[in-house]
């Protein structure tokens, strides 16, 4: 019996490094699907959305930020809000850098004691209904105008100027998010850009829905005319993806004469807000500026396309006449 024994305990044992390597594999291999679903269909598979900047890089790296389709949506909300409010890039940084750190971009129905929303801001504190906090265009709003009420806010160090609106109790916890906030604010309405890949919305667009949202943040009255109803863009029975064939419907939104920067700022942040809405709202394509996001193609990335609109006969007419954003529902 001793021998046995001794000869079960001699034997090398090799299956802790077998069970390790396998274990390997296994994670490649998930890893290697969701790549994969990511980039399959051209961007039809798994929803996701990326900002991206240029770094300035000698060697064209950019910055970047993923995000759910939610939390891109937040954001972009934010960020449009800012810019309708004629807020610089500083104000939009300082609300989205408050935003990750209180909700990371998430609409969140509790909170410590009774706080709400994107940033966690309390009813019992003043700063509005449950309803109201809990709705993204109300809360940054609110958030804004707190903001521009603290004196030289936008030449305080980032955790200072958040801090003073929002009394947290880890006011430096803020700070850690200003890089990726300043890629949002530049993807929003600067020379970043954000693209979303996900499958094509299955149900149709409301047209109406999307307008009454847009003229709800950035105004009747302001830069732009949001067209007081809905059209159908270029040929009967064209369709610009999403749902079953049909005429496009569309939103067009066009910035008005003398507009300058302010107006092309807006255009931007109304083009990317589109886009990052587009998984809730069935949006199938938004043109603006020579490019198009299409859902469901080029791995949810911007396309050049060249000519201008339906008025040039020669592009797509789909395509975006300058100083135009077309948000095109699925049908």
């Amino acid at each position: 019996m001793g021998r046995v024994s001794e000869n079960r305990d001699s034997r090398p044992r090799r299956r802790r490094p077998l069970r390790a390597a396998v274990g390997l594999l296994v994670l490649l291999a998930v890893i290697g699907y969701f790549a994969v679903q990511r980039a399959s269909n051209g961007g039809g598979g798994a929803p996701f959305c990326v900002a991206s900047v240029n770094a300035g890089n000698y060697d064209g790296t950019s910055e970047s930020y993923e995000m759910s389709p939610e939390q891109a949506a937040n954001a972009a909300t934010i960020a449009a809000v800012g810019v309708a409010k004629g807020l610089p890039d500083r104000a939009v940084t300082i609300a989205l850098a408050t935003a990750m750190q209180e909700s990371a971009l998430r609409n969140l129905d509790h909170g410590d004691r009774d706080s709400l929303g994107l940033f966690q801001q309390r009813p019992s504190m003043g700063w509005g209904t449950p309803e109201q906090i809990t709705d993204p265009v109300y809360s940054a709003g609110i958030f804004y105008d707190h903001l521009v009420d603290v004196p030289g806010y936008s030449r305080l160090p980032l955790t200072v100027a958040a801090q003073k609106v929002q009394r947290s109790g880890f006011p430096q916890a803020y700070a850690k998010h200003e890089p990726d906030a300043t890629v949002l604010t530049a993807a929003f309405g600067g020379d970043g850009t954000l693209d979303c890949g996900g499958p094509v919305p299955t149900g149709p667009g409301d047209p109406e829905k999307v307008r009454n949202e847009m003229i709800r943040i950035f105004g009747k009255d302001g830069l732009h005319t949001v067209a007081p109803q809905t059209g159908q863009a270029g040929q009967a029975g064209r369709n610009s993806g999403g749902g079953k064939g049909g005429p496009d419907v569309e939103v067009t939104v066009v910035e008005k004469k003398d507009g300058g920067e302010a107006a092309t700022r807006a255009s931007r942040a109304m083009a990317h807000w589109a886009v990052a809405n587009s998984k809730e709202l069935g949006i199938s394509r938004v043109s603006y500026s020579q490019h198009a996001w299409i859902a469901g193609q080029a791995r949810g990335q911007w396309q050049h396309k060249g000519g201008t609109g339906a008025k040039d006969g020669d592009g797509d007419p789909r395509n975006a006449n300058p100083g135009e954003v077309r948000i095109f529902m699925a049908r």
